[in-house]
């Protein structure tokens, strides 16, 4: 290494605004590389292998998510730039990294495609790592989701949440509709459009998990001489299948019948009854169905009756990418 070589202001400023490292890892980088800039940037990537080594076992559970729509809103990407602490996560550069990753990220449809991608002369990956070394903080894509639809939107909650809402067609107030759904998305936490979407299987398991949970609160409740909760026998309307609905509709008619409701109103009470049937019976779908989750604007309502009131349109699918 030269000892004589000067290093000018320029020479670190340009280094800086190429890498994002600090000014005496820059001055520190051209010594060594005595002033040519390429072999400057080298010496950085390498700290930056080092350094990612030595942290390659650490959590970068924080960070920051972030999303990008492109110009006719057919396409979204968000992604959660990962990193060790909520302070570096915090970071304007940081948060400015995330914008220009998802920026590229927005050309490709995998995380693999990403992170093979160029990112000004070297690919994301490799960026990744001499961004490490110059924050000293892992650094990793935590979370990558495409979305794809006639008409894209996105929300993001204070960088810790992204969230992505395709509709079947763009009508009007197609801003307005697609920013509600997507704000809807990242604080309610659908995992599934709708009920259609479970599998027989998990269906049965979370039947059994709820009633089990239950039968031992009741055990509890009963030691304590208190009211008992009600055992429900389905969860979805995945299980009210047509037999289903009509028993039940049998049992509020006799329940009316027993009460003494004349014949001639039933079908004024019937409605209601097997509303609140239908409702108490369908617990998972409304914490995980975003079509029938209550919507957080007007709780009146669940999401899909607020979506038909935009006209013919529906969601397509939607995306969340969370930090931790």
């Amino acid at each position: 290494m030269s000892t004589t070589v000067k290093i000018t202001a320029a020479e670190v400023n340009k280094l800086r605004q190429a890498t994002g490292a600090g000014m005496m890892d820059c001055k520190k980088a051209l010594v060594e590389a005595e002033g040519d800039f390429d072999k400057a940037i080298e010496v950085l990537r390498k700290k930056g292998q080092k350094v990612a080594a030595k942290r390659a076992d650490r959590d970068s559970s924080e960070g920051a998510a972030v999303s990008k729509i492109n110009a006719d809103q057919t396409e979204g990407v968000a992604i959660v730039l990962g990193c060790e602490t909520d302070f570096v996560g915090k970071n304007e550069n940081f948060l400015a990294l995330a914008n220009q990753l998802a920026e590229v990220a927005l050309n490709y449809n995998t995380k693999e495609e990403f992170l093979a991608a160029d990112f000004d002369g070297m690919t994301v990956a490799e960026k990744l790592t001499e961004q490490t070394g110059v924050i000293g903080e892992k650094l990793d894509v935590t979370a990558f989701e495409k979305l794809q639809a006639p008409f894209v939107g996105s929300y993001v909650h204070i960088n810790k949440i992204a969230a992505l809402v395709g509709l079947t067609s763009k009508v009007d107030n197609a801003d307005v509709l697609v920013k509600d759904v997507a704000m809807q998305v990242a604080s309610m936490g659908a995992t599934t459009l709708s009920y259609k979407d479970f599998d027989p299987a998990f269906i049965a398991s979370e039947t059994e998990a709820r009633i089990a949970v239950i039968e031992k609160d009741n055990i509890e409740l009963g030691r304590l001489g208190k009211t008992l909760k009600n055992v429900p026998q389905y969860i979805s309307m995945a299980q009210l299948t047509p037999e289903v609905l009509a028993q039940a509709e049998e049992n509020a008619k006799a329940e009316l019948k027993a009460e003494g409701k004349p014949e001639q109103i039933w079908d004024r009470i019937l409605p209601g009854k097997m509303e609140r049937f239908i409702s108490d019976n369908t617990t998972l779908d409304q914490e995980q169905c975003l079509l029938d989750q209550n919507f957080i604007k007007d709780e009146k309502k669940n999401v899909a009756q607020y979506v038909s009131s935009y006209g013919e349109v529906e969601i397509s699918g939607f995306k969340r990418a969370t930090v931790g």
